[in-house]
């Protein structure tokens, strides 16, 4: 399999999964700040994917899967020994697909103001309000707990890459205790710590 990604973007979870999972893959960075995209080998990226954003993953017989919640669902799938998601039929696997949902929804996709810089300061503060309640919720369903779900999964790895953001942006997590330890624990993996340092990451 090859992954192509965007240092630090949300494919960094699929990378996550990718480690966690102990797969074969490979991984290819996509320049998206080029018109038009260009991938490290100098592929137009929109031949590759055709949405032109990431991540996309070429599966070894040829087939390319987008979307990340698709791409986290099928790595961790094609892993179960590595319990990132629980099996078909388990009641355990809608919380994890709970989580993911709620991730893109209403946390990931609550970024987009604040990464286009055309967008007003107050349009962003909005924007940090909202997420400031979602990132309340998430802090409260994490008190006593070790991660989301029972084990580590590809929710966490999903919300640890988003959560990363809030760094870049300068809105620290400092109102969210759970929070800052649950980030702690998932930066602590050595899965974690090894997709990280292939994107070139701090």
């Amino acid at each position: 399999m090859k992954l192509y990604f965007s240092p630090g973007s949300c494919a960094l979870a699929t990378h996550i999964a990718l480690v966690e999972s102990g797969l074969k893959y490979e991984t290819e960075a996509v320049d998206l700040r080029s018109m038009p995209h260009k991938t490290a080998s100098g592929v137009i990226y929109t031949e590759i994917n055709p949405k032109g954003y990431v991540p996309a993953l070429v599966l070894d017989n040829g087939e390319i899967l987008t979307e990340g919640q698709v791409l986290l669902q099928y790595v961790a799938d094609l892993a179960l020994q590595k319990a990132l998601i629980p099996e078909a039929g388990e009641f355990a696997r809608y919380r994890v697909l709970e989580w993911l949902s709620f991730i893109s929804t209403e946390i990931h996709k609550g970024f987009a103001p604040m990464w286009n810089p055309a967008t007003p300061q107050e349009q962003k503060d909005a924007a940090w309000a909202k997420l400031a309640m979602r990132l309340a919720y998430v802090d409260e369903a994490l008190n006593g707990k070790e991660f989301l779900t029972e084990h580590f999964s590809v929710a966490d790895a999903y919300l640890f890459t988003c959560l990363r953001w809030t760094g870049f942006f300068k809105r620290p997590l400092t109102d969210y205790p759970n929070i800052l330890k649950w980030m702690e624990r998932v930066i602590a993996r050595p899965g974690v710590k090894q997709a990280m340092q292939e994107e070139g990451l701090r």
